[in-house]
């Protein structure tokens, strides 16, 4: 039974699942099976969310959020995830942690998503609480980027006006110490959220990337690769004139889809519009892709002054264009 102050909570921060489908957020976009199926993303975060602030023991939220179809449970888990940071964070405790530690690691990455979530309700003074202490990984902390990119994607989808259509640019933020890169992570979120508030119709998702400023498209492209190959909503011939319109940028957008890729295959559940997706926008299988993702891993002890993030995006980028020149991935 949920708790008074998880009820509170709930109606305080959480929105409604007709809030969050693309009606409701007043996004032109077509009702279709495929965007009735991407609608069933942010419905899937509320319900996660909502058996996280209502305070049930770690086995019993575990043992709800692993009832929820494959193709969604990650997303379920992001929901759960911002609830206990917004917990944590504001009440103390290490909920997160014990989450993220346990029966969420295999979905690590989309969580961090659902800590960005939380960090656009939660004031900034409390954001250096959000992040747990996990044991250090391939993952973590170099992907916990990832919050900052939940931060963007949560903006954009429920602030349009601001960060869409005037383009604001929030405030820099250390995360990692790095705080000249977080506008970049913040658009990297935007570009995914796009991908949603325009039901993945390529055209319109095209030309809402290019109605931002040219310096902004990379990352915006990275954040629209990834929401394709892991959300789904359009078959390889849109994607094929996604990928063509990325132009000088389809290696972030393939960047973005490998990064997808990695997540399903971690949480060991591949479906199959993302492996269609992953070969149309960077030529390479979910096999490949994780391979990638491994070998390109930077030297964590290595000195840099970008973060080791970036670091990590720019060598799988430089690997998907070498492997296009060679002839093994996706032509041009």
């Amino acid at each position: 039974m949920a708790t008074m102050f998880g009820a509170i909570r709930r109606l305080v921060l959480a929105p409604s699942l007709a809030d969050v489908m693309f009606a409701g957020r007043g996004f032109d976009v077509i009702p279709t099976d495929a965007t009735r199926a991407m609608e069933a993303v942010p419905q899937a975060v509320v319900l996660g969310f909502e058996w996280g602030i209502d305070g049930e023991k770690l086995g019993d939220l575990a043992r709800r959020l692993d009832m929820i179809d494959p193709e969604l449970r990650g997303f379920a888990y992001e929901g759960a995830t911002m609830a206990l940071t917004i917990k944590d964070a504001t009440a103390g405790g290490k909920r997160t942690k014990a989450l993220l530690d346990g029966p969420g690691r295999p979905h690590l990455l989309l969580s961090y998503i659902g800590i960005g979530f939380a960090m656009a309700r939660l004031p900034r003074k409390l954001w250096a609480k959000v992040l747990p202490a996990l044991e250090p990984s391939l993952f973590h902390p170099t992907m916990s980027w990832l919050c900052v990119d939940g931060y963007g994607f949560d903006l954009a989808y429920f602030h349009r006006r601001k960060w869409v259509d005037e383009q604001r640019v929030p405030a820099p933020y250390p995360w990692l110490g790095h705080p000249g890169y977080f506008h970049r992570a913040v658009d990297q979120g935007i570009g995914r959220a796009l991908w949603f508030m325009h039901g993945g119709v390529p055209a319109n998702v095209i030309a809402a990337v290019r109605r931002f400023p040219g310096h902004r498209q990379a990352d915006l492209w990275s954040g629209v690769g990834l929401a394709a190959t892991f959300a789904g909503g359009c078959g390889p011939e849109g994607l094929a004139v996604v990928r063509e319109a990325a132009g000088e940028h389809r290696d972030h957008l393939g960047l973005g889809s490998v990064f997808a890729a990695t997540a399903r295959v971690a949480a060991a559940h591949v479906p199959e519009h993302s492996a269609e997706a992953l070969l149309a926008l960077a030529g390479v299988t979910p096999e490949d892709a994780v391979v990638l993702s491994a070998t390109a891993h930077p030297d964590p002890a290595a000195a840099r002054t970008e973060p080791h993030y970036e670091a990590w995006r720019t060598a799988i980028r430089a690997a998907l264009t070498a492997r296009e020149q060679d002839g093994l991935g996706r032509a041009a």
